[in-house]
């Protein structure tokens, strides 16, 4: 692996510091595993936005959508582990 060099304030150095005392992990592997979860929650994010505009694209081009009202009681059933029925897309266009 090349190396790489980062300069860290030294107030967040003494954070760190603190946070990785009595553990196992070295400051190396402490900013290691934080950038890899950094880049990791970037790629989601980008994913999550790509796949949001192409059902914006979609409604838009369908005059399609579900009602919002139906969406949360289904999401709120199924997240206390209950059975629901999926909301059915509506035309939203007059």
């Amino acid at each position: 692996m090349p190396p790489t060099t980062i300069k860290v304030p030294a107030g967040l150095k003494d954070r760190i510091r603190s946070l990785i005392a009595g553990t196992d992990k070295s400051m190396h592997a402490f900013l290691l595993e934080a950038i890899e979860q950094q880049t990791d929650n970037a790629e989601r994010r980008r994913q999550f936005v790509a796949q949001a505009l192409a059902a914006r694209k979609e409604a838009l081009r369908s005059g399609k959508g579900f009602p919002a009202r139906q969406v949360h009681a289904y999401a709120k059933a199924r997240a206390a582990g209950r059975k629901a029925a999926r909301p059915k897309a509506r035309s939203w266009r007059e």
